[in-house]
């Protein structure tokens, strides 16, 4: 072994040397590259690999052949193998097609899209919204159309990698402050000058599953002459008396400037969505790179989130019974001895912190018939690697009873 990583070694300084002396540019394999890389991930509990399910996203799934209860899904309400959603799907590819063709901005933007951004700007009071491709390219679009040089973006530390993207991609000084602290976040608008300040914070943070102090940053805002931007990526369909969101939670339509959101989630399609006053829709429209250069989204999807958005606003019982089914797992949960963080919620994270340790306790979950996905570094900070639970509105009593006695046979009679 220590023969061959000198020979190893050995090699890479001829390369170097004949690229010196020659002052050629060598090519240089990938693959050797890409194995070290991948090594040094899998050294550290950290490589990642796509496991296949055999079957639609419902309370149980097909894993390996096995069917498996799913507690790890964003599709909190169960819409995505709906009925409804289905025909609808299937209705707009047959009145419009499969693809629409174009970007937006050339002859990809059908009349469908323009019904559904008019249903979310009623559903979200406000003027307008326009449609995006995920909620990544939503955040990054809009934060990097909205600040630049000279400004100034405050960032919640537990924001959503797309938040922090968006934030680099739009040249602005980024500014941190401590998760969820007000008191930090009025420092650091105190002593941070700008000519524009932005601050943009998740509404219920996919991770932890607590919601940001909402009202305190819009009164901050107000105070320090700042815009703010909120992802309702987790609170879209789950929160509010319609489903809107966090904004509708509190009554805040007026104080938040933009609102971000997504359809992949509760509402079970595909996409994402910013709405707001109509000059700021019509600035992304010409602005956001991420809306202007890419192909609009399929009829299919935008049918069927059409469909989700009014069948989410017309039955509050959907909503009623995910918070049911999140509240009675958090009990029981808690009863058995199982070290839960935060309180009931559709997002549950059991903090293990060692990553090694996180996909193991998953594997011994996924053996006893449960899917739990262990959530590491980077999408969380070194340290606080964890199990990430979620709940659905369609999982049934029995099934969290079902998910309660495989975490007590591994947590407490396996050593979980």
């Amino acid at each position: 072994m220590e023969f061959a990583h000198r020979k190893v070694k050995s090699q890479r300084c001829s390369w170097i040397y004949l690229a010196t002396s020659l002052r050629v540019r060598v090519r240089m394999p990938l693959e050797p590259l890409a194995s070290e890389r991948l090594q040094a991930l899998r050294a550290q509990g950290l490589l990642r690999d796509l496991r296949v399910v055999g079957s639609g996203t419902g309370p149980w799934v097909n894993i390996g052949g096995r069917r498996t209860l799913l507690l790890c899904s964003n599709n909190y309400l169960g819409l995505a193998t709906h009925p409804a959603l289905i025909a609808a799907a299937a209705e707009a590819a047959a009145v419009w097609g499969v693809g629409a063709g174009a970007s937006r901005l050339i002859s990809g933007s059908l009349a469908l899209h323009h019904e559904l951004e008019q249903e979310l700007a009623e559903w979200k009071r406000t003027e307008a919204a326009v449609l995006f491709n995920s909620g990544y390219h939503a955040n990054i679009g809009t934060i990097a159309a909205l600040v630049g040089e000279g400004d100034a973006v405050f960032s919640d530390a537990l924001n959503h990698a797309s938040i922090i993207d968006g934030c680099r991609l739009s040249r602005a000084r980024v500014v941190v402050y401590p998760h969820a602290d007000v008191d930090a976040l009025a420092e650091k608008l105190a002593h941070t000058p700008a000519r524009h300040r932005l601050i943009v914070t998740d509404s219920i943070f996919s991770m932890d599953g607590d919601v940001a102090p909402l009202r305190e940053i819009c009164a901050l805002a107000h105070r320090y002459d700042a815009w703010v931007m909120v992802d309702e990526a987790h609170a879209t369909g789950v929160l509010g008396p319609t489903g809107a969101g966090l904004v509708e939670e509190l009554n805040l339509h007026d104080q938040v400037d933009v609102q971000m959101g997504t359809l992949g989630k509760a509402l079970g399609c595909f996409g994402a969505y910013v709405a707001g006053k109509r000059s700021l829709i019509q600035l992304l429209i010409n602005r956001a790179r991420s809306l202007v250069y890419t192909t609009a989204l399929p009829p299919p999807v935008v049918g069927a989130a059409l469909s989700a958005v009014r069948l989410v606003r017309a039955q509050p019982e959907l909503r009623a019974k995910l918070q049911a089914n999140a509240t009675f797992l958090h009990r029981i949960l808690k009863e058995s001895g199982i070290p839960l963080l935060g309180g009931p919620s559709h997002i549950l994270p059991i903090l293990l912190r060692d990553p090694l340790r996180t996909m193991q306790v998953s594997a011994r979950l996924l053996e006893a018939g449960v899917w739990v996905q262990g959530i590491r570094p980077p999408t969380v900070p070194e340290g606080t690697s964890r199990l990430r639970v979620t709940v659905m509105a369609t999982h049934t009593y029995e099934d969290l009873q079902f998910a309660r006695d495989a975490f007590v046979k591994v947590f407490c009679e396996g050593g979980g």
